[in-house]
């Protein structure tokens, strides 16, 4: 794979694990509406399922977090070892 292809995949993959991280996000987001919601309802199965829940997606949302901000980092590291927009520049040219 040449370097120019290799950093649109791994730009690729950092958008993806943004989107993850979103997602994530906005689930941890309708688990704590449902927790509100359930404090006036008193149901005993959400009361005893939902923070275990809460706490598995939040322990997701770190560990994708952290692999984003690494992954990000080794991305723009190699853009900038192998100058990639000078790369794409002289791409274009021999187009």
């Amino acid at each position: 794979m040449d370097k120019i292809r290799k950093f649109e995949l791994m730009e690729k993959i950092v958008h993806e694990l943004e989107d993850l991280k979103n997602s994530q996000q906005a689930i941890i987001q309708k688990l704590t509406k449902i927790e509100v919601d359930n404090i006036d309802l008193g149901d005993k199965r959400l009361e005893k399922d939902l923070p275990d829940m809460h706490q598995r997606v939040s322990d997701n949302l770190d560990t994708i977090a952290g692999i984003l901000e690494d992954f990000a980092q080794k991305t723009d590291q190699f853009n900038s070892q192998n100058n990639i927009t000078a790369l794409k520049e002289q791409e274009a040219l021999n187009k």
